[in-house]
């Protein structure tokens, strides 16, 4: 039996600028070139990398980029530490560099705070590709925090700037700086939040509480995606997480239910067009 659901797409949902300005520039090459090296995945999304690699995308590390010369290689929307650029200066690599702006302001400011010998916080997760360029800003002396509480057992300097990582909750940043400056410390707060992310949040929870259930559709790597879909469930406890059409269960929708798909940052359209298509012919 057919369940006739109703099936929306947010449509403020799907790449930011960021990510859209790196995939334009990385299809132009391979239109041109008909291969084209990236310095890790260039979105946070599997899905979306399996139709690039198809193009010719050859995704490398970064133990790999010393063994490449006179190549091109695709630095990506999250951004690159100084010493991608020397090894590539080197190597005689041009560098495609499609980092997002709002993450090249980021580098530049945490850049000047450490040339002004400031100490620098970074509330971020660890590993994360936009951070690692952060930290890189600093030859790796910012302390990189993804929890208050891991700042519990650390000797902080007394006083010390704090930036975040662009796609993390405003909310948090403003609770953790609140927290520090009530501990005792001299904080001196940067704001380095995307908006076009953190706009999201309101737009999102408004989202979710008009559907029966909604499915969020994210790469599992992403962070933009795991904090969205916290927004998502906090206003519709009915909210699944899944990151292709093949993990949708059935079992979970009733005939006629209203279904809202929405994703992350770095969740294509095509993505969650085919989610509906299949949630269309439950």
């Amino acid at each position: 039996m057919a369940l006739n659901l109703t099936v929306d797409i947010d449509k403020d949902s799907g790449f930011c600028f960021g990510v859209v300005y790196a995939i334009d520039m990385a299809e132009e090459i391979l239109e041109e070139d008909g291969y084209l090296y990236c310095l890790g995945d260039i979105v946070h999304n599997d899905e979306e990398v399996t139709r690039l690699k198809a193009k010719g995308l050859r995704i490398i590390d970064h133990a790999a980029l010393p063994n490449l010369s006179n190549e091109k290689v695709l630095i990506r929307a999250h951004g690159e530490a100084p010493e991608t650029y020397r090894i590539a200066l080197q190597n005689n690599i041009t560098l495609i560099d499609a980092s997002c702006p709002v993450v090249l302001k980021l580098q530049n400011r945490i850049k000047t705070s450490f040339d002004q010998k400031e100490k620098i916080l970074i509330f971020g997760k660890h590993g994360h590709a936009e951070v690692i360029g952060l930290q890189g800003q600093t030859n790796n002396e910012a302390l990189v925090f993804q929890d208050i509480s891991e700042l519990d057992q650390v000797e902080l300097p007394s006083s010390f700037t704090l930036y975040s990582q662009t796609t993390k909750s405003v909310d948090k940043f403003y609770a953790i700086k609140d927290e520090l400056i009530k501990r005792g410390y001299e904080v001196k707060a940067n704001d380095t939040i995307c908006r076009q992310v953190s706009n999201r949040y309101e737009d999102l929870g408004a989202f979710a509480k008009q559907y029966d259930k909604i499915v969020f559709v994210s790469g599992k790597k992403s962070s933009n995606g795991k904090v969205l879909f916290e927004v998502c469930q906090n206003a519709n406890p009915a909210s699944y997480f899944i990151s292709d059409p093949a993990e949708l269960d059935a079992s979970v929708f009733a005939e006629n239910d209203r279904i809202g798909i929405c994703g992350a940052t770095s969740t294509p359209m095509w993505l969650m067009k085919d989610v509906k298509a299949t949630l269309e012919a439950l």
